[in-house]
């Protein structure tokens, strides 16, 4: 595929999007531009990114730091926002606040000790959003996330934590299971949040298969990948 063809598959992958997130906002009574759309590039290559960017989509998330770094470094020269949206150990935080914005995945105490550290030593200020797991089968096998009554205690650790930043909360819907009543919970958790930290404005929530019901449910901001990139074909080792 040409450069050419490839801005012309993801234009209208992007047009696609962008009609179903204005057909969604309207739907909910909501202002399109209350939506945050994170490009999800993960396997893709770094020329789309950049073909992205020229399409006026900057905000670009990945969830592997050994793929993000160099990708973000071969696209240093542009206006980009990254967000890191994968379970991150606590051993590749210093690396992922060299050169992460916005970090979704923070689910435990030991990681915002590390973040902070990393951040404070590379003098970032990334933002932090608590991972709310909605799903204790998940919790229980381990897949990440907090769970919705140690969220509040998180959040204070990460507002208090030096060199971070607390930006809200994000949470996947759980799999084979309606995602409306678990983003529904999360802008529970969201708003109780916000209560004593009002800053923290992000839900980060949905992706391509339920990004409405996320907007339905207040998101702010969606990690749309398929949806807008195509399938997974174009895989980066």
């Amino acid at each position: 595929m040409t450069p050419e063809e490839r801005r012309a598959e993801l234009a209208d992958g992007l047009a696609a999007v962008r009609a179903r997130i204005a057909a969604a906002c309207a739907a909910a009574g909501r202002a399109e531009d209350e939506i945050t759309l994170v490009a999800v590039t993960k396997t893709f290559p770094a020329s789309d990114v950049r073909l992205l960017a020229g399409l006026g989509l900057t905000e670009v998330g990945e969830n592997r730091d050994q793929e993000a770094r160099p990708k973000a470094d071969d696209c240093a020269d542009l206006p980009l926002t990254w967000h890191f949206v994968g379970r991150l150990q606590t051993n590749k935080a210093r690396a992922v606040t060299g050169y992460a914005d916005v970090v979704h995945s923070v689910d435990r105490s030991r990681l915002v000790a590390a973040l902070s550290d990393a951040a404070v030593r590379t003098g970032r200020t990334p933002r932090c959003l608590v991972q709310v797991s909605l799903d204790e089968t998940e919790r229980r096998e381990g897949r990440g996330g907090a769970a919705p009554e140690d969220v509040p205690g998180l959040a204070r650790e990460i507002a208090d934590a030096p060199g971070l930043e607390l930006g809200g909360v994000m949470a996947v819907a759980p799999l084979g299971a309606d995602p409306l009543p678990a983003f529904a919970r999360l802008a529970e958790v969201a708003a109780d949040v916000r209560r004593n930290h009002p800053g923290a404005s992000i839900v980060s929530a949905g992706m391509s298969g339920d990004l409405e019901q996320a907007i339905a449910c207040g998101a702010t901001h969606l990690r749309i990948g398929t949806a807008l990139l195509g399938g997974r074909r174009a895989i980066v080792r």
